[in-house]
């Protein structure tokens, strides 16, 4: 069974928190195997925590909107929202905190926005001569695979941190030394280890809990389609959004779901799953009350996925069939590659869009390899 940083921390006395004020950046995810919240196990063990951070969705990871600053009930402890008024941490919050820590489960996707908190908190804590500390947590999709085209510099944001892959492959502690290093940060970093995971591993071979990461995040089939279909997330389609099966739905009132599904079934793109016409209405997000025709996507071979390929498909199924109606302008925001945008655009083969990707796939795999802690 693998056991995840926070428990790898306990089993050792927490002998690197010990005397010290504490401010922990963490939700509801941050669970030991026992599934103790992350912050009442510190307590327990006599770790003096002074404020908690909380990322997108907040402490407790329900919420859609922005997420306002707050009072943990039973501790009485601040909670400093990350995902309001401000990103990163602020000089004065930190002067009550002589080490951050670090406690949220990723998914494996670089617009999954808990990396780029992580990164941000870092620059703050730099800036501020605090200690950092890492719990790591297995990536779930695993920790082989590298899809997708680079992120653009100067279109790096909120969903893009920092010049990484779609899907990056790597866990959070190993992406904390990988920030630190390619941003140059003067930052003492600490990242405690994962015990037992191998990189080929996927979440459901680790022996732990699945808590939803976000809202609409409710399995691993979701995590592994997240980061080709939450490309499309910002045009205007509905990904299922306010219905069961967020991720695993695609559709929109101005799609016939037969003609998109046997285009893409024919594509090689589309390894490793089957496209079936559906109709949905979504009770919430895009389309919200309007019934909606598109495609369920079923997973029929997992070791065969390839998600940014998948996202990739779509788009240009949709660039052909759809080329009035579906605003593909729009995906450039997650896509956050000019290049591989203008191509997609312009009617490149799915192909083309691969072999364009593939050189940053291998670019990213050399770069990666020095912050890499598993094997």
């Amino acid at each position: 069974m693998v056991q995840n940083g926070v428990d790898t921390l306990l089993s050792e006395g927490a002998y690197l928190l010990q005397g010290k004020r504490v401010g922990l950046i963490t939700n509801h995810t941050g669970l030991t195997a026992s599934q103790q919240a992350t912050f009442d196990a510190l307590r327990a063990v006599g770790v003096r925590l002074t404020a908690l951070f909380s990322p997108e969705h907040g402490l407790h990871g329900q919420q859609d909107t922005k997420v306002p600053d707050g009072v943990e009930e039973r501790t009485g402890l601040p909670i400093y929202s990350l995902y309001g008024e401000r990103q990163k941490p602020t000089p004065q919050q930190l002067e009550q905190v002589d080490v951050m820590v670090f406690d949220v489960q990723d998914i494996g996707t670089r617009f999954y926005t808990y990396i780029s908190t992580m990164g941000l908190a870092m620059e703050a804590c730099a800036q501020a001569g605090v200690p950092f500390v890492v719990l790591d947590r297995v990536n779930p999709i695993n920790g082989v695979a590298v899809e997708g085209a680079l992120a653009d510099a100067e279109l790096l944001s909120f969903t893009a941190y920092h010049r990484l892959p779609v899907r990056h492959g790597m866990t959070v502690g190993e992406l904390a030394q990988l920030f630190r290093e390619e941003r140059g940060l003067q930052l003492d970093l600490t990242v405690v280890p994962c015990q037992g995971w191998r990189r080929t591993m996927w979440f459901d071979e680790c022996g732990l809990y699945w808590v939803n990461p976000s809202p609409n995040m409710r399995r691993l089939q979701q995590a592994l389609l997240y980061p080709g279909v939450g490309l499309l997330e910002g045009t205007n389609l509905s990904v299922g959004r306010g219905t069961d099966t967020p991720f695993e739905v695609v559709g929109a009132p101005w799609l016939d779901g037969r003609r998109l599904a046997g285009m893409l079934n024919e594509l090689p793109t589309s390894r490793g799953v089957r496209f079936v016409p559906i109709t949905f209405t979504p009770n919430a997000s895009t389309y919200k009350g309007v019934a909606c025709q598109g495609v369920s996507i079923f997973i029929t071979e997992r070791a065969k996925v390839r998600p940014v390929a998948l996202g990739l498909g779509f788009a240009y199924a949709l660039r052909r069939l759809y080329p009035r109606e579906w605003d593909a302008q729009r995906m450039l925001g997650l896509l956050a590659h000019r290049e591989l945008h203008a191509m997609l655009m312009e009617g490149a083969l799915p192909d083309q869009l691969l072999k364009r990707c593939s050189q940053d796939e291998r670019a990213f795999r050399q770069r990666r390899k020095p912050f890499l802690i598993y094997k």
